[in-house]
């Protein structure tokens, strides 16, 4: 992997690390305060997964 993926990669864990402990778990889990944090938490997973997409792809363009 690329160091510019790994800092990418860092930035949504962290991410996704914060708005785990954000979440209110004594309250609903789709209550208006969660959803936020729900959102968020479900775009960095997003980014995660789009980054090693373009991990992969930037290896297989590289072996050509």
């Amino acid at each position: 992997m690329q160091k510019f993926y790994k800092v990418f990669l860092i930035v949504f864990i962290v991410i996704i690390a914060i708005n785990t402990y954000a979440i209110d778990w004594n309250s609903d889990i789709t209550s208006d305060d969660n959803v936020k944090f729900l959102i968020s938490i479900a775009c960095g997973l997003l980014g995660i997964g789009l980054l090693f997409i373009l991990n992969t792809w930037s290896k297989i363009g590289a072996k050509k």
